[in-house]
């Protein structure tokens, strides 16, 4: 390459280094590689022995979108039934995890939602999501059943001071992301199901739910606050691999 030191390196090394990390060199072993030199390339600049000219970019090399994890809906079934809503804070969890699921909210979004927002009269909540923006979810026969008992039969005895949260710690205070994740994982524990879950999971399974059931893309985008319909499109991929099992069943080919 002609190349006798650092000083030598031209824009056509650079160039033919990023091509050198394409696949199947994973995206982010690339990124690492191409910020390491670029570390050293800046290092040698300032002590005046690196090249003139650019110093290589990762900003094209993207990592594929990841699948969302979800739970089969058996599953699903397996962690609501181990909390029985028996005590006042076990009723706060199962109304808790019934509307994580059943609207798909993000766990902010359900610690931060207030009383007010719950509107069981139009069997809806309203949510203030990311940037302000607020949006309208209708909720199920089941979330608004234990939504009232938790309303009637718990909140009022979690209670100690005047607060507009909905979902309350035993200590009074409103309930903290710290404590959604608790209430998620000991469910997930007392179900016996393997996978691992947090209140996130609950927001993925009820969008993947929704779009194996049919719903529009579009509707379903408005429903999780997603500002693109880019980011929503990932749940059309999430149905690959059961259409690939079929047709290896179906096709006489195998």
């Amino acid at each position: 390459m002609g190349v006798g030191g650092w000083s030598d390196l031209t824009a056509d090394h650079m160039f033919r280094f990023q091509a050198s990390l394409a696949p199947p060199v994973a995206p982010s072993t690339a990124r690492r590689r191409i910020s390491g030199l670029r570390s050293l390339l800046k290092w040698l600049k300032r002590n005046g022995g690196g090249p003139a000219g650019p110093l290589p970019s990762a900003g094209g090399i993207r990592s594929p979108k990841r699948l969302p994890k979800a739970l089969a809906w058996e599953d699903m079934e397996k962690i609501l039934a181990t909390v029985p809503g028996d005590t006042a804070v076990s009723l706060r969890d199962r109304a808790f995890l019934e509307l994580v699921y059943g609207g798909g909210l993000r766990v902010s979004e359900a610690c931060g939602l207030r009383v007010e927002e719950l509107r069981m009269e139009d069997q809806a909540v309203m949510v203030l999501g990311k940037r302000g923006k607020t949006r309208w979810i209708p909720l199920p026969a089941e979330t608004q059943t234990w939504l009232r008992r938790y309303l009637a039969d718990a909140r009022p005895v979690l209670v100690k001071k005047a607060v507009r949260e909905l979902f309350i710690g035993p200590t009074g205070k409103p309930m903290s992301r710290q404590s959604a994740y608790h209430v998620v994982e000991r469910a997930v524990q007392r179900s016996g199901v393997t996978k691992h879950a947090s209140p996130h999971t609950l927001r993925h399974t009820y969008a993947v739910h929704l779009v194996k059931g049919g719903a529009d893309l579009r509707a379903v985008q408005e429903l999780l606050g997603h500002a693109s319909i880019d980011t929503t499109q990932v749940y059309t991929q999430l149905d690959t691999d059961a259409v690939v099992a079929d047709y290896r069943k179906a096709h006489p080919r195998k």
